[in-house]
Parts: C-alpha cells; sequence; structure tokens
C-alpha cells in the first residue's frame, strides 16, 4: 500500500508541470521579450491619441509582412509615458482603473494561430488580472501577483528601471512578462482588467505571434504547487498508515 501511494504521488508530481501554458519574466530592465518567433508584432501605442475609452485597430507593424497580425483594442486608456508606465520612460502606454477593463481581439492569417502573448507590465500590483479566451470560452487566468511572488525581494525589478522616471515607485515591481500557449493551445482574445482594485493596471509593448523558442525565467506554476501539496499529503498520509499498522 506503501509503495502504491508512493508511486501515485510522485505521478502527480511528474505530470503536474505539463501544463499547457508557461510563463516567465524577463531580466530587469528589459522592455521588450527576448523569445524566438515565427512571426511575431508590437503594438507600442506612442502613435496612439491619449485619452481613456479608446478604441482602435492595429496591425501590429506585420503590414507588409508574410503574416499579418490584427487586433481591436476596445475602451483602453492611453497615456503618456510617467513614473507608472511607458517602457523606457517615452511614449506612450494603455492603462485602466477598471473593473471591466478594456479587451484585445486578435486575429491571424497564419492558420495556426496565436500561441504568445508578452507585455512590460510596468508599477505590477496585486489587482492586475489577465485572462486569454478562445472562440468565446475562456482558456487561460494570469494573476501577475504571481510574478511579483517568484521576484521576491530582487530590488533589481523595484522601481521605474529607465528613461526620466528611472528610480522613482520602488515599491512597486517592473518587469516584462511572457505568455507562451503549448500542446495546440490558441487565443484570439485577452481581457486586462482589475481585481480587486487596488490601482491601475499599466501596460505597454504588447507583443503577439507564433513562438519557436521560450525565455525568460519561469514563473512558479500554482497548480504544479497546488499538485505537489497533494502528493505529499498523500505521502505523509501512507507513512502515517503504516506506523500505525507497526504498531
Amino acid at each position: 500500500m506503501m509503495k502504491s501511494l508512493m508511486i501515485g504521488a510522485v505521478a502527480l508530481l511528474s505530470t503536474a508541470g505539463q501544463a499547457a501554458v508557461t510563463v516567465t519574466y524577463e531580466a530587469p530592465g528589459v522592455v521588450n521579450t527576448t523569445a524566438g518567433f515565427d512571426f511575431v508584432g508590437v503594438e507600442t501605442f506612442d502613435s496612439r491619441p491619449t485619452g481613456g475609452g479608446t478604441s482602435f485597430v492595429t496591425d501590429f507593424g506585420t503590414s507588409g509582412q508574410s503574416t499579418l497580425i490584427t487586433g481591436r483594442y476596445s475602451n483602453v486608456d492611453i497615456r503618456d509615458a510617467n513614473q507608472y508606465g511607458g517602457a523606457g520612460g517615452v511614449g506612450r502606454y494603455a492603462e485602466t482603473f477598471s473593473g471591466t477593463g478594456f479587451e484585445l481581439a486578435l486575429s491571424t492569417s497564419d492558420p495556426r494561430g496565436l500561441t504568445y502573448f508578452g507585455y512590460w507590465l510596468p508599477a505590477l500590483d496585486g489587482g492586475n488580472v489577465l485572462e486569454f479566451y478562445k472562440g468565446g470560452s475562456k482558456v487561460f487566468t494570469f494573476a501577475p501577483g504571481d510574478v511579483r511572488n517568484a521576484i521576491g525581494g530582487n530590488s533589481a525589478y523595484f522601481g521605474n528601471p529607465s528613461g526620466p522616471f528611472a528610480g522613482w515607485n520602488r515599491g512597486e515591481p517592473y518587469a516584462f512578462v511572457n505568455v507562451y500557449f503549448k500542446d495546440g493551445l490558441t487565443f484570439d482574445r485577452i481581457r486586462f482588467f482589475e481585481s480587486p482594485m487596488v490601482g491601475g493596471y499599466e501596460s505597454d509593448n504588447h507583443t503577439v505571434g507564433f513562438f519557436n523558442d521560450i525565455t525568460g525565467s519561469a514563473v512558479p506554476e500554482p497548480a504544479t504547487w497546488a499538485m505537489m501539496i497533494i502528493g505529499f499529503g498523500l505521502v505523509g498520509s501512507a507513512m502515517r498508515r503504516q506506523r500505525l499498522a507497526l504498531a
């Protein structure tokens, strides 16, 4: 009985890391992804007019390339760079202070679909949430607080890293985050919102594409830790039962 439970626990541990989504974060101060791609595009927001509740269509700079990516932003606020947002301390960035947030609907001319989203995530707080959808069904939810936990006390991430606002807002981390979809999983819509409402949700350099190389420091998957706890619980239970039997 002990052996079978041990095997069951090991199986849980070995399969827990096979999730179809991997999240990583880049080195301190890096404001664009270092991943590899079959095709990719970036929206910097620098050419967008400032204001609240803005909607617009973008090609992520892929017009004229062999693969076209199209995105439609709805109800997004566009701000000039400040201590809280704007990659490199310049240009403009996207923001929401809403529990409803804003959405990005996506499509591509490549039939394989989109497997990657990355963004510069400045002034990260515990309310920043990202939801991914495919054909109307939610396929993944990402709470950037997991990135904050992974960064821990690494002071190199805290405070605006560059430009005229370098060193400002040292109470919050700034990092570029990569979200990789694997095993045939793709997405066609993203929702950005704040829950709970603890501040603004700033982001920049929205990057979408089909990746072929994963880079960055991995963020531990909450599901993996949950499965590990279950596995260790099974082992502990088996050991207790064995001691009782021996007694």
